[in-house]
């Protein structure tokens, strides 16, 4: 959001929106853009000359939040010379810190919590809504239409020791089956190709509606009621959720892709202990060797906390051994940051920054390897591909099953034939693997009846 000295003035009926953190925060910010629009105002590519401009905030993470405030602040210097007219700012951040933030930036016309989008038609409009209200969602500009996210809970029910999403976004609530099926369905018709179903906890699903299997019955509706050539991706799942069952369905699943994203933290009993975190190691290793023995092929993917407050060289070892038992296909890692109001910021033995810091770059050294082993596991073999970018004459970017929009490796594939682009499937060839991507060679197109 830099700008010169000549910035322009403000174009009236202008908007624009910088969605920060998560893809969940991007269904959020989607729903914004529709609080706007249904305000009368057009949805812009860039800060500079937009009369309103939306920032919708992370809070998890200190590193998040000063990313967040310095966009903030960016935007509170282009008021300062005209080039916009004026700053709302949204989500998480605001949940979090939104009295204080409130008095260190007056420059912001609007503060609005998650999904506060009838207080945002409100301060923009007379047309102010009563009671729940969830805007139709406005794609942002640039954005991929083939790949959608939909959140089908707000909040989370657990109490991990270091987590601050309870205190951020609230308790558990699931929302209807019948408006996630119909939001779905919008979304197909609109030329989505793979929807993604995000939440804290998928596995949660239901539970505050006091359903049991909830998650179960949804992917059912789901399967029953989209197009069969869609690709829908299970996106967080907490290991303590995810039973025989669930493996099961996912196995003789239509739409549904054989891609586990379960989030362990670690692997040492003691350190899950003290995140309050289940199950413990063998209930871990249970769990992998059960998905594994019915769903051979499918992509492991999990993310871990290195440095949480008293892990010893011992526990540590211990994870980077349990990487080693299990092979995920896909680690995400992070250092422990202490965050206000958790139990574990407060908690004795914590780890020096220098030692956190040490033990992520080796954990995902160790992991590179891995993800190289695995990914050689389709060498030479032709798998489905759906199209993300075009890169060149007859080059793409894509991705399989294996990865997840954004946050895994893509697959550059050649040979790609004039008249395909992004949202297309295709079969395409591996003809060579690295640590994180794969390069390919166009087979042909998927069919579909």
């Amino acid at each position: 959001m830099e700008t010169d000295n000549a910035a322009p003035e403000f174009i009236r009926g202008t908007a624009w929106v910088l969605s920060m953190g998560c893809s969940k925060n991007t269904v959020d910010s989607e729903r914004f853009a529709g609080v706007l629009r249904n305000a009368g105002f057009e949805i812009v590519q860039q800060a500079e000359g937009a009369e309103v401009c939306l920032v919708n905030t992370c809070g998890f993470l200190k590193d998040a939040v000063e990313e967040n405030i310095v966009a903030i602040l960016d935007l509170a210097d282009l008021k300062s010379k005209g080039a916009i007219r004026s700053i709302a700012v949204v989500g998480c951040l605001v949940n979090r810190y939104g009295r204080d933030l409130s008095a260190e930036i007056p420059e912001v016309d609007f503060w609005g919590g998650c999904e506060d989008y009838s207080a945002l038609l409100k301060s923009l409009t007379s047309n102010a809504k009563r009671g729940v209200f969830r805007p139709e969602r406005h794609i942002l500009p640039g954005a991929r239409s083939h790949v959608r996210y939909i959140k089908i809970s707000e909040g989370c029910g657990g109490g991990c020791s270091f987590c601050s999403i309870p205190s951020i976004r609230g308790r558990l609530h699931s929302l209807p089956v019948a408006s996630i099926v119909r939001e779905a369905e919008s979304l197909a018709s609109n030329g989505a190709g793979e929807i993604c179903l995000v939440a804290q906890d998928l596995t949660a699903y239901g539970r505050d509606l006091g359903q049991s299997g909830g998650l179960l019955g949804l992917l059912d509706a789901l399967e029953s009621s989209l197009p069969e050539d869609l690709w829908i991706r299970l996106l967080y799942l907490q290991p303590s959720g995810v039973d025989a069952r669930l493996i099961e369905r996912m196995a003789r699943a239509k739409l549904i892709l054989p891609y586990f994203d379960i989030p362990i933290q670690h692997s040492s009993s003691g350190v899950l202990e003290s995140m309050r975190r289940m199950p413990g190691r063998d209930g871990l290793t249970s769990l992998f060797a059960t998905i594994r023995e019915i769903m051979p092929d499918c992509a492991l993917r999990t993310t871990c906390m290195v440095g949480f407050p008293g892990e010893t060289r011992s526990d540590f070892a211990d994870l980077l051994r349990f990487l080693d038992e299990v092979c995920f296909d896909r680690v995400g890692a992070f250092a422990f940051s202490p965050e206000e109001g958790t139990e574990a910021a407060s908690m004795p033995r914590q780890v020096l920054t220098r030692t956190k810091k040490s033990r992520l770059e080796r954990l995902m050294s160790h992991q590179a390897g891995i993800s190289f082993s695995r990914g050689m596991l389709f060498f030479h073999k032709t798998i489905p591909v759906i199209i993300d970018t075009m890169t060149g004459r007859g080059m793409a970017e894509g991705r399989s099953f294996r990865e997840a929009p954004d946050i895994d490796g893509v697959i550059e594939v050649e040979g790609i034939p004039r008249g395909a682009g992004p949202g297309d499937k295709i079969w395409a060839t591996i003809t060579e693997v690295s640590e994180h991507d794969m390069f390919a060679k166009y087979a042909e197109p998927i069919k579909t009846e």
